[in-house]
């Protein structure tokens, strides 16, 4: 008997306005960028690769939130990330580094 087992993955682009700081001399921002959203093998957590030579996220765990959003485990005052089929709000801070995004798809 052979079991099948089908993994769902998510991949999408987002455009809008992008940002990151390290806190150092780099201080990345635009309106015109994007970040392309990937679903890992986990089913929870998610990967960011963001355009403009920003940093990527990787591993990030979210809970769904009523039908359609994802939001981010953890979140906190100064950290929350919502996903939507439609819409990616970011700001995310973790080791004196910070990144945005407010973008659509």
């Amino acid at each position: 008997m052979m079991i099948l087992r089908i993994m769902i993955f998510f991949a999408g682009t987002y455009k809008g306005s992008v940002s990151y700081r390290d806190g150092g001399s780099t201080n990345i921002s635009t309106d015109n960028g994007s970040v392309f959203v990937t679903k890992i093998a986990s089913g929870t957590k998610y990967n960011f690769t963001f355009s403009n030579s920003i940093p990527a996220l990787n591993g990030i765990e979210f809970e769904k939130k009523g039908d359609n959003a994802l939001v981010m485990i953890g979140s906190t005052a100064t950290s929350y990330i919502r996903i939507t089929s439609g819409k990616l709000e970011m700001f995310y801070t973790s080791g004196g580094r910070t990144w945005t995004a407010n973008a659509t798809r």
